[in-house]
């Protein structure tokens, strides 16, 4: 007679300390994820003598970057530790969608750290109230300027943002290392800084969540400019004002940098430009038309 293995999650009297439990229901996630996907499906050869469904362990460690005894480990609820950086490689790697990538991190008790993520503040009702804003450019960021939603406009107005990878979508890091993004800014240096003290203030509370400790390692590493910005330990609050951008389509504009919090103020909101003046209200008309006709 065959038994069957008895569920963590569902035996009475386990033993198992919460981490066990959880470390196993990653191993076994992991498993059926690497199992359910064919070579072809991520690029590789299949060879005549394979027997194992899906992918190899060995293959999986190769597309995440990661050590084979280690991904081995992974799948053996061995009590190692597991960075949220590796957990955003392997989601890529093994082809998850939002739920299971959600899933995978909620099992490795760690945050995640894509910003292309689906956000659960990003309502579908608020998509629309998005897109009935245009053509005023508008966005839903959140305090570690991570864009998670935008209309057709705002899509337009600083550079080409859909060509942005979404784990790139960041205003800070745009700020700081993207030229279009740059060219578009009036005063750089002053709104550089503003941004990189704005951004301190907020990150007081997030000091040891690897999301932030990463944005950092990445801003940090790629621009001097931010580390020479970064070294005045300057930090002031979120506040609108009116402002210039340098579109490279429908040329200067003069708009409101409005903020609207959709929950408490250290969490996301929506960012709109409303225009200043009529001429800026034309202009922004215009570069919808060409955001729509672009789309078409």
């Amino acid at each position: 007679m065959t038994t069957m293995a008895a569920d963590p999650l569902l035996a009475p009297d386990s033993t198992e300390s919460p981490s066990d439990i959880r470390r196993h229901e990653l191993a076994a996630f992991l498993r059926s994820r690497r199992e359910r996907i064919t070579p072809e499906q991520v690029g590789l050869v299949r060879g005549r003598r394979r027997r194992t469904p899906g992918l190899r362990r060995e293959e999986v460690a190769q597309l995440s970057a990661v050590g084979v005894t280690w991904y081995t480990w992974l799948e053996q609820a061995r009590d190692i530790q597991v960075s949220a950086q590796v957990l955003d490689a392997l989601a890529r790697a093994l082809l998850l969608d939002p739920s299971e990538r959600a899933h995978l991190f909620a099992l490795a008790a760690a945050p995640d750290p894509a910003p292309g993520t689906e956000c659960a503040t990003v309502t579908p009702a608020l998509r629309t109230m998005l897109e009935q804003l245009d053509p005023i450019p508008a966005c839903v960021q959140n305090s570690r300027y991570d864009v998670l939603a935008y209309n057709r406009t705002y899509a337009r107005l600083l550079c080409d943002l859909d060509a942005v990878a979404p784990e790139d979508r960041n205003c800070l890091l745009l700020a700081f290392t993207h030229d279009d993004w740059r060219a578009s800014i009036v005063d750089l240096p002053e709104v550089t800084r503003m941004m990189a003290a704005k951004f301190r203030a907020s990150m007081a509370g997030h000091l040891a969540e690897p999301a932030w400790k990463a944005l950092l390692h990445r801003l940090e590493t790629r621009s001097p400019e931010f580390r020479e910005v970064w070294g005045r330990h300057e930090v002031v609050d979120q506040r609108g004002r009116t402002k210039y951008i340098r579109n490279a389509q429908v040329g200067l504009l003069h708009v409101e940098h409005t903020n609207l919090w959709l929950g408490p103020s250290s969490g996301p909101r929506l960012v709109s430009y409303p225009p200043v003046d009529e001429e800026t209200r034309s202009r922004l008309e215009r570069l919808h038309r060409i955001a729509v006709d672009g789309d078409r």
